[in-house]
């Protein structure tokens, strides 16, 4: 097959269906963006985890004074210095405790006024107000259920809390952003490859005289289908790149530079440059092949050789 034949075709073929070719390339940037930006999001939630679920603690928060008069937890009263040091015992007794912290009334006041130091709250808050607690880094976030069952309950406890519980709400509501993401893309990708369809549908038509006397020479069924193939997959490439294009700029300018969010929320862990370049190969990949299979079996049907 001579290759610069079935250029040239290529060519006619995206020149005589330019408005069209135009909505396939937008069609499949558009999709395959939304396809890219699924995964990296993905790859974001999950950074987020294993960064905030290695510094999540569980709080055995102890009873004061003032909770023996009001919560029915501490209805035996506040906590016994003998308490305290059998929780300690029991907590360095457990497996999935990796390291206990002991944080006093004083402490806790005292971070409570660097992080709320301007709630009005705050001012009128002494210090025997609150609770002395101990902070308990697990070995494994997901065995919270271990220290909750030991310690809910026993004598001079007024909760235990586990933080990890605030965070799956964050990641359960980024994961629903991202399977919505995932829907919208796939509705893209359905209507990317009905145009990619009609596009060659309409490419075929076009030129079914010149296929017919190809026919007639004796032309192979791979030789008339090639330009239209590549037709497609070039258009899909086209859209591929833009896609690539798209995500980069994105990545530079929302945490990088622009938006700087890097700087901004210096809170959380976000992908870096690998994470992104590693998923350009797969959408080039898929940006050529779902075209080139599409339009191989859309002729297969619609095109008589």
């Amino acid at each position: 097959m001579r290759a610069q034949f079935v250029l040239s075709e290529i060519g006619v073929g995206l020149r005589r269906n330019l408005t069209m070719t135009f909505a396939v390339v937008v069609s499949v940037a558009l999709s395959l963006a939304l396809f890219g930006g699924s995964l990296l999001m993905s790859d974001q939630v999950n950074t987020m985890k294993g960064y905030w679920y290695d510094k999540v603690n569980v709080s055995v928060f102890l009873c004061n004074k003032a909770d023996a008069e009001s919560d029915p937890n501490c209805a035996k009263g506040a906590v016994t210095e003998d308490q305290k040091k059998q929780i300690l015992t029991d907590l360095d007794k457990m497996t999935v405790v990796d390291k206990v912290t002991y944080e006093s009334q004083d402490q806790a006041y005292k971070h409570y006024k660097e992080q709320f130091g301007d709630s009005p709250l705050a001012a009128s808050l002494t210090p025997d107000q609150l609770q002395e607690s101990y902070r308990i880094k697990l070995k494994d976030p997901e065995k919270y259920q271990v220290v909750a069952t030991a310690f809910n309950g026993r004598d001079g406890v007024q909760s235990v809390q586990d933080q990890k519980g605030i965070l799956d709400n964050l990641f359960k509501l980024l994961n629903g952003m991202n399977w919505a993401a995932r829907a919208v893309m796939a509705l893209m990708l359905v209507v990317a490859l009905m145009l990619i369809v009609n596009t060659v549908r309409v490419s075929a038509f076009s030129r079914r005289r010149e296929t017919g006397i190809m026919r007639l020479v004796g032309a192979s069924g791979f030789y008339i289908q090639a330009p239209f193939i590549m037709e497609a997959a070039v258009a899909g490439l086209i859209g591929g790149t833009v896609a690539c294009a798209f995500l980069v700029i994105a990545r530079y300018f929302l945490i990088d530079h622009g938006l700087a969010l890097a700087d901004q929320l210096t809170l959380v862990n976000f992908i870096g440059w690998e994470a992104v370049l590693t998923k350009l190969p797969l959408i080039l990949a898929t940006s050529l092949l779902m075209p080139a299979l599409a339009a191989f079996f859309a002729l297969r049907k619609y095109l008589k050789v």
